[in-house]
């Protein structure tokens, strides 16, 4: 490979960090310098992330960086290595495509508010460390950038700190990310203490011979939960609710795209190279049944959500469910269903936050309840979040299509293959967590665009071109990579797809040709994936089937008498009402005030479900104590059952 190549990653790297401390000297002088060095940072980031798509994704070659030109020295590495194969790669244009959308946004959503240059500073700095995170090669370098992310993270979603609980949000953030930051050291520490070495690679070729050894499982444990913790899965993700829903917009785009992303990626790398344990059933119920819980508790909390962004937020998380779902059937196209969902939740979920941006910027609230009819004023966002909405639910020809397609595949053919109902229940969830879904947007698009549009809202005008223009970007990319998902499959997914089940050529890059073998560890890789496209005919009434039978389970699980209890409140309460608009008359039945008011358009869903929705909402306390005791149950649960089963 050109040499000159092979220092893009660090380049890409510390151009970002660099912009953050030339945006701090020049950007108190000038705000046209200050915005330039950001355009300049990001686009650079892109554009070195870009050049490395032929050599890495297409060729299959991966990119060794040792900092200092430490190399191994008798199979031991003392440097800090940066390694870039096919996955991380995958990762890094993720992150460089997010922040670019995300830093171009930013020059007029932000425009005015106060201390723009520590903004900027902050997101270069956010930005930087998420792509460290994903291109590293060593344990302990990873740990310094979530560490830098994790705080860059809290201050930003501070940012506007005049905001009705943004200083809360981000409390919120700092302690429980702190938890999962020492869950991280505390693996790194256990693992380090066996292995004396930092460096992935070499951590790969010598778990394997450590056998049962409880201090190496224990390591695995705290690990997972750790990076569980940055995917704000299960039972952390009301952290993420209150971080989104007080963050800019712009800041919403990169926790929801890029921060979760950081999360999925340290569990891939930890279970499928580091590890290598994804055969064992243990850690196949443990990641899916962490995604499939995650994925279905937050599309149900988004129900009763009054706020734009909170309700994006547990979206959001329910998404990223999705994502570590598929991770853990432990296939191959598990797998690269996985990576494809985590590609388009960061372009669908950042398309969809960027338009709750634009609703704020121009009428100042997010509340679902005092929203209404603004497709009247704003028609092209309108159009924008329509997009956005059809991708996340699932719907063709878009992007969330296509790979929640793969996803339901790759579950069914993983409980056929082993016979355990265990992944096709896991189907079954997935199937009507989309149905919900759906369903909740179609309750937003009700609640914000559509309907009568409030009297204080009749002058708001469409958001300046300059803040469309990334959300077309993002628009795009859920049509083409939805209309084209043979083409995302052969040139994205089938190489990261294959760098995950390679470890040993991973391990041979960074420790030399036959580290891998002599320590027991064989080739891998993926030659091809079996999909079924995703446009036959036979396909489309296998998924008809499968969302009428989530549909149907979903209506069995309110009973008669639920259904009856829930006709004759909601008839007394709307009784009250003697607004004339609620009155309604069909088909020589008793005249009833309509039960559809405000943000609540499935109000019955919710009635009928009142006892689970009451249980959530006292689980959601909102008090910080509460959260961190959730967290340290969950990685107490998850050390137990590594300790005892593996």
């Amino acid at each position: 490979m050109n040499t000159f190549l092979n220092n893009f990653p660090i380049l890409a790297i510390m151009i970002l960090f660099v912009g953050a401390f030339v945006t701090s000297l020049v950007g108190r002088r000038s705000a046209l310098a200050r915005n330039g060095v950001v355009l300049v940072s990001m686009t650079a980031a892109l554009a070195m992330m870009l050049a490395l798509v032929k050599p890495v994704l297409l060729d299959g070659q991966i990119i060794t960086y040792w900092l200092g030109n430490w190399e191994p020295v008798e199979g031991w590495a003392f440097g800090i290595c940066l390694e870039v194969d096919a996955l991380s790669l995958f990762f890094g244009l993720i992150v460089t495509v997010a922040v670019f959308v995300s830093g171009v946004y930013s020059f007029t959503y932000m425009n005015h508010d106060d201390s723009l240059v520590n903004y900027y500073t902050l997101f270069l700095m956010l930005s930087g460390s998420v792509l460290g995170l994903v291109l590293s090669g060593d344990l302990f370098n990873i740990f310094v950038m979530v560490e830098i992310m994790t705080f860059t993270a809290v201050a930003l979603t501070a940012f506007r700190n005049t905001y009705e609980g943004a200083l809360e949000g981000a409390l919120k953030y700092l302690v429980v990310g702190s938890l999962g930051s020492t869950s991280l050291l505390v693996g790194i520490a256990m693992l380090y203490s066996q292995l004396h070495t930092l460096n992935l690679a070499q951590i790969s070729a010598l778990i394997p011979g450590q056998g049962a050894n409880p201090v190496i499982i224990a390591a695995f444990a705290f690990l997972f939960m750790g990076f569980a913790t940055k995917a704000f899965l299960f039972p952390f993700q009301p952290l993420a609710a209150d971080a989104h829903a007080v963050a800019p917009a712009s800041i919403s785009l990169m926790i929801s795209g890029v921060l979760t992303k950081c999360g999925v990626y340290g569990i891939i790398r930890l279970c499928y190279v580091l590890y290598e344990n994804l055969n064992q059933p243990l850690v196949q119920y443990l990641v899916t049944g962490f995604g499939a819980v995650s994925m279905f508790i937050c599309v149900t909390m988004a129900f009763n959500q009054h706020n734009f962004k909170r309700l994006l937020a547990f979206h959001s998380i329910s998404q990223v469910g999705y994502v570590i779902t598929a991770v853990g059937l432990g296939s191959a196209l598990g797998v690269s269903a996985g990576l494809y969902h985590a590609m388009n939740h960061t372009i669908f979920k950042g398309l969809l936050f960027l338009t709750a941006g634009a609703v704020q910027h121009q009428t100042g609230s997010l509340d679902l309840d005092s929203l209404g009819g603004l497709s009247k004023r704003m028609p092209r966002t309108t159009l924008l979040f329509l997009i956005g909405a059809a991708s996340i639910s699932g719907l063709p020809p878009f992007n969330g299509f296509a790979s929640k397609w793969m996803i339901y595949q790759a579950a069914f053919q993983r409980g056929a293959a082993t016979g355990n109902f265990f992944f096709l229940f896991v189907c079954i969830v997935a199937l009507i967590t989309s149905v919900l879904t759906l369903a909740s947007f179609i309750k937003v698009a009700q609640s914000v665009f559509f309907g009568q549009l409030p009297e204080q809202y009749k002058e708001v005008k469409e958001v300046p071109l300059a803040m469309r223009i990334p959300m077309w970007i993002l628009a795009v990319l859920c049509i083409v990579t939805g209309l084209f998902p043979t083409q995302v499959q052969n040139y994205l997914l089938l190489p990261a797809t294959s760098a995950a089940f390679n470890a040993a050529n991973y391990i041979d890059q960074a420790m030399g040709l036959g580290y891998a073998a002599a320590h027991g560890i064989a080739t891998g890789g993926v030659a091809g994936l079996m999909v079924s496209d995703c446009w036959n005919p036979t396909s489309w009434l296998m998924l008809l089937f499968c969302i009428t039978c989530a549909v149907a389970i979903v209506a069995l699980l309110a009973s008669p008498n639920d259904l009856k209890d829930a006709h004759i409140s909601s008839c007394d309460e709307q009784a009250e009402v003697l607004d004339a608009k609620y009155e309604s008359f069909f088909s020589g039945e008793e005249s009833v005030y309509s039960q559809v008011g405000g943000s609540d358009l499935f109000w019955g869903f919710k009635h009928n479900w009142r006892k689970y929705f009451s249980y959530m909402h006292d689980w959601h306390s909102g008090i910080v104590n509460d959260y961190t005791l959730y967290g340290v149950v969950a990685i107490a649960f998850v050390l137990l059952a590594c300790i005892i089963l593996l």
